[in-house]
Formats: C-alpha cells, sequence, structure tokens
C-alpha cells in the first residue's frame, strides 16, 4: 500500500518478476480488510486519508499479517514508532527493490503457520491442530494463553514484538504503559522453556521495546 501511484506500480512489476503475487492499494480504509487475505503487507507511512501508522495499528488487532513500513520517514525515533505500534520491519525510502525483496522473503518465511498448522523454531516445535507444544522433543504445559503467546513468537521468530502487539494478540487491546501481564506471560513462558530469567537466550528482552525470540537456535 503506497500514496505513490507510479512507485508502486514500479515495485509490484519488480516484485512480480521475482515470483510474488502483488495487490496495490492506495489508501488506508479498504487495506485493513484486504490484509485478511495478505501473506505480507508493505505499508507505506503517509497515506492519504488513514495514515499508515493508524493502519498498522488496526491490522494488529485483527490479524497478525507481517507489515513491512516503507517511509520516507527516517530516525530511530520514527522507527521505533512504527516497530511499537506493531510493524514487523522498516525501510526508509527511496526503496532499494532487491533490499525490499530480500526483507519479504525473509518475513514470508517467518510469516504464517504451514498448511499442516506445524510450526519449527530451533527446538520448539508446536502443532496447531493438536494444541500441543515442545522443547528438544519434552513436551510443554502451557495454558491457552501462554500457547498463543508461544506462537506468536515462533510465527515472527527473530523480530521483536512490542508489547503493544503481544497485548493486542492476548487481551485485544493495546498495551496502556502500566500492566505488567505480558512481562508476567513472557515470565511464566520462559520458565516453561528453561530459559534464564537474568540471561535469557530464547526469548531475549529488547530493552524499553519488547520481546523476541531467538531464531533457528538448536540450544
Amino acid at each position: 500500500m503506497d500514496d505513490d501511484v507510479r512507485l508502486a506500480a514500479e515495485v509490484a512489476a519488480f516484485l512480480e518478476r521475482h515470483g510474488l503475487s502483488v495487490r496495490t492499494l492506495h489508501r488506508g480504509e479498504p487495506a485493513v480488510a484486504a490484509a485478511t487475505e495478505a501473506d505480507v503487507v508493505v505499508l507505506d507511512w503517509m497515506l492519504p486519508g488513514v495514515d499508515g501508522l493508524s493502519v498498522c495499528q488496526a491490522m494488529r488487532v485483527k490479524n497478525s499479517v507481517p507489515i513491512l513500513m516503507l517511509t520516507a520517514r527516517v530516525g530511530d525515533e520514527s522507527e521505533i514508532l512504527a516497530l511499537q505500534q506493531g510493524a514487523d520491519d522498516y525501510l526508509a525510502k527511496p526503496v532499494r527493490p532487491r533490499v525490499l525483496l530480500a526483507r519479504l522473503r525473509v518475513l514470508l518465511r517467518r510469516g504464517r503457520p504451514s498448511s499442516t498448522g506445524v510450526l519449527r523454531v530451533g527446538p520448539l516445535h508446536l502443532d496447531e491442530g493438536r494444541r500441543e507444544a515442545s522443547i528438544h522433543g519434552d513436551r510443554l504445559s502451557l495454558t491457552d494463553a501462554e500457547f498463543l503467546l508461544l506462537r506468536e513468537f515462533m510465527v515472527h521468530a527473530g523480530t521483536m514484538l512490542s508489547r503493544d502487539a503481544l497485548s493486542l494478540v492476548l487481551t485485544g487491546r493495546p498495551f496502556d504503559g502500566v500492566d505488567r501481564t505480558i512481562d508476567q506471560y513472557v515470565s511464566r513462558l520462559r520458565r516453561k522453556l528453561g530459559d534464564s530469567a537474568r540471561s535469557p537466550q530464547v526469548l531475549k528482552t529488547v530493552r524499553s521495546l519488547g520481546y523476541l525470540l531467538a531464531a533457528g537456535d538448536e540450544r
């Protein structure tokens, strides 16, 4: 989704030449509904009408589709804000098509579960159909919320998830800056994964931003 029609057409043509199926939209309002059918979303910050950041927030309420924020806004604060509101990646304009393609392929690999509903990240294995999860072959005893949280981390392995994004998944509400529920869930999940509370190696803390699951680590 991009408000620059010519740029969007050029980028779409490049991605399609490299095997991706692309749909372009130029306003934020119809994008939220369309995201439910997408495997990954490229979202421009400066859209007419509803801005891209608000669209990102609305998408996060409805689903966990990977979102790459593409924008002319530069600087750490803009990037942090985008990630806090649920973006999975951030790329500044002018867009470099090969870099965009590489980033999208990474997000697609992490993005949605396989058709079998089975996720594997390093020693972690999760079967949605059976509602079972294990680490190093040892079955984990998880509550419904812990199972949902682990699934979200595995879907986005290697990508920082903000407390906002995790709160929307678990409670349907954005993080209010005070509630410690997400931190408590992460702490309990760490214990069940056998992760260190003081120096976690599986579920890592990104200071002041959120958490990420180390991707593909066989420890």
